[in-house]
């Protein structure tokens, strides 16, 4: 499985023709307490780097990015009650959706694991 960032902070994980997107721990480290996930609706069909999703913290409000373009398959229901899991395991079990891949290829605009660290350093 293939893991990539976006300058924005989300993540995606690629297995065969789905993703798995979240937003990273940096992101939920700095946004604080997270208090509210506003989930995509399923079926949603969304293009690279536009408004996915929202999410909320006691710090602020900020939109989530879709990472690649794609198709909504599957919501992680969990937030809506305990959005508090992005807090504790951003990059595992606070997954925000799953998305049926529109174009691979678009991972080539995303950065890889090391390749964020060397990004974040330069924040």
């Amino acid at each position: 499985m293939d893991c990539f960032f976006s300058k924005e902070h989300e993540w995606v994980k690629i297995s065969g023709t789905t993703a798995t997107v979240g937003i990273s721990d940096h992101a939920a480290h700095e946004l604080g307490d997270i208090t509210f996930v506003e989930l995509p609706q399923v079926g949603k069909t969304v293009k690279q780097f536009a408004t996915l999703a929202a999410i909320e913290s006691v710090k602020a409000a900020s939109d989530i990015y879709a990472p690649v373009s794609g198709k909504v398959i599957a919501i992680n229901e969990t937030l809506e009650n305990t959005p508090e899991v992005v807090n504790e395991s951003a990059e595992e079990s606070g997954w925000i959706c799953v998305m049926e891949l529109s174009d691979p290829a678009e991972t080539a605009n995303l950065m890889n694991r090391s390749q964020y660290e060397e990004y974040l350093k330069s924040l």
